[in-house]
């Protein structure tokens, strides 16, 4: 039986996470064709479990492309977040310091009203549950991406001029790009978190970092209901060997601290392990395919700015393709540059973020004191703390 005709388009993106939603509905708005292509079904992105927090500058960009109503309706905002040590609380006023916030805002949510946009207000063409996902050509003038189609099981062909490749670390763009044309450089912390989503309210306004020699433990409130936790753990643990009542006396310790309230405990949803490590490839580019999101980097959670270097990589992916479509093709000549200036400045950030949260369990007493003067100055430095806040939160301009 042969294969239907291949249908054309100027743009294929593929991976409907946040990178590749935004850069769909970002050229759908300026008329430039395109087709996303979804491994997984919509019900299933739209409840997967990711970040949760989104830097300002951001939101004000999807505000700026009407794509933040439901987001600026709905998100918690948070000013402020507090180191717990040695008994005390600490904390950092991060908004009074650098003059943003953080909107805490479950990356689900942002998946479904990117895809509300995208496919029902808008009528844009997205497939869901595609297979056999398959690159052709891309260095080449005429690149094509093929699939088979779920539901017939036939293969299917679209031709198209440019291709973003926003599937993430284990997708099809990464891999489809030859061996030797892109330097992948990793960076592995050490440690791994056990991730953690309790059904019981927040114990405390925001994020809480319990610095502790048994390891960190960190608070992040998620709604009224449900709170976000993390545990340090040992590379390679399983978070089987981690039982309800061992997990609540981990937190309790980690998170002690004078005048803090009791932890509020509930059952626990989730619980995952998760090395601590980060990637770049360099180029995010080859060919005619661009890489956005996690395919080009992955910034361990310890700062939560994986988001948010995806939206960035989308925000500035879409415009180069739109300008390249209107005869300017400079935007995507340097894309992989603009990117990431901001990708190794938030790497730079989390690998620092992460002495000063993990120097204490270390078993190092170098790593442990330089960790502890890093805290010493950042609590008593007003130049140091806005340095630190405007990084946290997040700065607008171009890094």
């Amino acid at each position: 039986m042969s294969s239907p005709s291949p249908t054309r388009t100027r743009v294929v993106v593929i991976g409907a996470g946040p990178a590749g939603l935004t850069v769909a509905n970002l050229l759908r708005g300026a008329g430039v064709d395109c087709v996303v292509l979804e491994a997984e079904s919509r019900e299933f992105i739209e409840r997967r479990p990711r970040a949760g927090f989104i830097e300002e500058w951001a939101v004000r960009a999807l505000a700026r492309h009407g794509l933040a109503d439901r987001l600026l309706e709905r998100a918690e905002t948070q000013a402020q977040f507090e180191f717990r040590f040695a008994g005390e609380r600490h904390l950092m006023r991060t908004a009074q310091l650098s003059g943003s916030r953080h909107f805490v805002y479950p990356q689900p949510l942002l998946v479904t009203d990117l895809v509300a946009a995208y496919a029902d207000d808008a009528g844009g063409d997205i497939r869901f549950g595609v297979r056999e996902v398959r690159l052709h050509d891309v260095d080449g003038e005429r690149p094509a991406v093929t699939y088979r189609d779920p539901v017939t099981g036939e293969r299917q062909r679209i031709e198209c001029e440019l291709i973003a490749g926003c599937d993430g670390a284990r997708g099809v763009s990464r891999a489809a790009i030859p061996a030797g044309r892109t330097v992948l450089t990793r960076h592995d912390h050490g440690v791994s978190w056990l991730a953690l989503l309790a059904e019981a309210p927040p114990s405390a306004e925001g994020v809480v970092f319990g610095i502790h020699e048994s390891g960190l433990g960190a608070h992040m409130a998620r709604s009224p209901e449900i709170t976000r936790y993390y545990l340090q753990v040992e590379p390679g643990e399983r978070a089987e060997s981690w039982s309800h009542a061992r997990i609540w006396d981990a937190l309790r310790t980690r998170l002690a601290a004078s005048g803090a309230p009791p932890l509020a405990e509930g059952p626990l949803v989730e619980k995952v392990v998760l090395d601590m490590h980060n990637y770049v490839v360099e180029p995010m580019a080859y060919g005619r395919l661009y890489l956005a999101g996690d395919s080009a980097h992955l910034v361990a959670p310890i700062a939560a700015k994986g988001m948010n270097l995806a939206i960035n990589d989308a925000l500035l992916l879409a415009q180069a393709l739109i300008a390249h479509v209107q005869g300017d093709g400079s935007g995507l000549a340097g894309y992989s540059q603009a990117c990431l200036r901001r990708v190794w400045q938030y790497l730079e950030f989390s690998q620092w973020l992460s002495e000063v949260l993990h120097g204490a369990s270390s078993g190092d007493r170098f790593r442990a004191g330089t960790a502890a003067a890093r805290l010493r100055r950042l609590l008593g430095s007003r130049p140091a703390a806005e340095a630190f806040a405007g990084l946290y939160i997040g700065e607008e301009a171009d890094l």
